[in-house]
């Protein structure tokens, strides 16, 4: 069967699909390739079923700390296996939204099949060669799964397995201290399992250190062991009695094993060569357009290589869709992309990190602060740990790190300020509904701002000499 299309798309997750609803409501013929589930990881894998568990889990935890409130603690009876049916609830309610029979109905032309390139705009996905005037890889990532020896020969989890799960594990191993292994111990740790973290690096060494530190010391109070500068060496066992040898000669015993050490890129299957299409150690090569090698070709979200989020996903379509469809030029950009851990509590960053801020503007950045222990919202709900930090060169915000209760909330001002290059007083001006959270970031431009009105002797005299003029 030979298909002529405006715009093919490869892959039905968060980008792709948005790519494909976009263009059909606006009049290209449109087809879709997938292979796998409509949804992509981020609803069959990623951040629905996470979320989920981690919801689950702090309801668990909220029974057993709830003396503070006035209300007598209790130790949750958790059903691991109706926390996972929570899970797939939840992944049921959302899958009609990205079905192949909505997009059917949207006017996109579904085929149910892994994609191969035949040449620089024509791709054969099952009885189908598809000859398209654009193509967009929106193929998204995989679990990547580390050559520890001995892995090959036990059962190990990853974030695509790990939801099969309906017995609770005993004690579970995680091997990676980033946002998914942090996320999965917290909530298992809640869910009644040990845990133990096994991070070669710094866990979360990503974020701002002193963002991270609030988020570790909590998930250590709550009980989970996080080892850092631990290396897996080997992994020997069975179902049920697994243990990580460590290089340093330290033994890790569990009875389940999660590896959570990143993700890369699905471009493997897809026969770029004959496209020309070249990539690198990440993804897809791509310019500051999307464009690959191939100018007939983009590649977006995960397979573009860069950061791996849902929301930039969205993005990037927007970007493809302006190009694709209006010959118009765009360009992506990152530095207003937020990113957020999603354990309690939560840790957020837009922009630059204070250490990025420091090495990229020296003296001329001014770091603007407000701690969760001066908001009376978070008092009143006992959420006080945490703090509101923003990078600040010349009036504007150029990053902003969040670590409290609902910081991926809070970040999202953040990033609307970067996306407009808007200054700090648009944040001083808001008035915020009391009591809020959100006053966090309205008394962090405060602090920016305190100094030059409450400390400046220009300013006294000023107010000095108009008081004695009035009448």
């Amino acid at each position: 069967m030979r298909i002529e299309t405006d715009l093919l798309v490869i892959g039905a997750g968060s980008g792709g699909l948005s790519v494909a609803a976009g263009a059909a409501q606006m009049g290209a013929d449109v087809t879709l390739v997938e292979g796998g589930e409509m949804g992509g990881d981020c609803l069959n894998y990623g951040c629905v079923p996470s979320k989920s568990l981690l919801a689950a889990a702090k309801v668990a935890h909220g029974q057993a700390q709830a003396s503070s409130f006035g209300i007598a603690d209790v130790a949750p009876t958790v059903d691991y296996a109706a926390a996972m049916g929570h899970v797939q609830e939840v992944i049921g309610r959302i899958a009609p939204h990205d079905s192949q029979e909505r997009f059917e109905g949207l006017g996109v032309r579904v085929i149910r099949a892994w994609a191969r390139f035949v040449s620089d705009r024509e791709v054969d996905a099952g009885e189908a060669r598809i000859r398209a005037r654009r193509i967009v890889i929106a193929t998204g990532s995989s679990p990547a799964v580390p050559p520890i020896p001995g892995l090959d020969t036990v059962p190990y989890l990853t974030n695509e397995t790990l939801w099969d799960l309906r017995a609770r594990p005993g004690h579970l191993i995680i091997v990676g201290g980033g946002p998914i292994g942090m996320e999965m111990a917290q909530a298992h740790r809640r869910l009644g399992s040990d845990v133990t973290v096994l991070e070669g690096a710094q866990a979360l060494g990503r974020e701002d250190p002193e963002a991270a530190a609030v988020v570790l010391d909590r998930l250590r109070a709550e009980g989970v062991a996080i080892e850092e500068g631990v290396s897996a060496a080997e992994v020997r066992g069975a179902a049920g009695d697994l243990e990580v040898l460590a290089a340093d000669g330290r033994r890790f015993p569990g009875t389940h094993l999660l590896i959570a050490v990143g993700r890369r890129a699905n471009t493997d299957a897809l026969n770029l060569d004959a496209a020309g299409i070249e990539t690198t150690e990440t993804g897809v090569k791509v310019d500051a357009r999307l464009r690959t090698t191939n100018a007939r070709v983009f590649a977006i979200g995960d397979a573009a290589g860069g950061m791996q989020f849902t929301h930039l996903a969205a993005y990037h379509a927007g970007i493809v869709i302006r190009q694709a469809l209006f010959g118009l030029p765009a360009t992506a950009r990152t530095d207003h992309i937020p990113r957020v851990t999603y354990t309690d509590p939560e840790l957020a960053q837009v922009g630059l990190t204070e250490a990025e801020a420091r090495a990229a503007h020296g003296p001329k950045l001014e770091v603007a602060r407000f701690d969760y222990s001066g908001n009376d919202r978070a008092l009143a709900e006992r959420r006080t740990e945490g703090f509101v930090k923003v990078m600040v060169v010349k009036g504007r915000p150029v990053g902003a790190t969040i670590v409290g209760h609902q910081a991926g909330e809070q970040i999202t001002l953040w990033a609307l300020m970067q996306a407009g290059g808007l200054k700090m007083k648009a944040v001083a001006d808001m008035v915020a509904p009391y009591p809020t959270i959100a006053e966090v970031s309205k008394r962090a431009a405060g602090a920016y701002f305190s100094p030059r009105l409450f400390d400046s002797a220009l300013v006294k005299r000023v107010v000095r000499a108009v008081q004695a003029w009035l009448p």
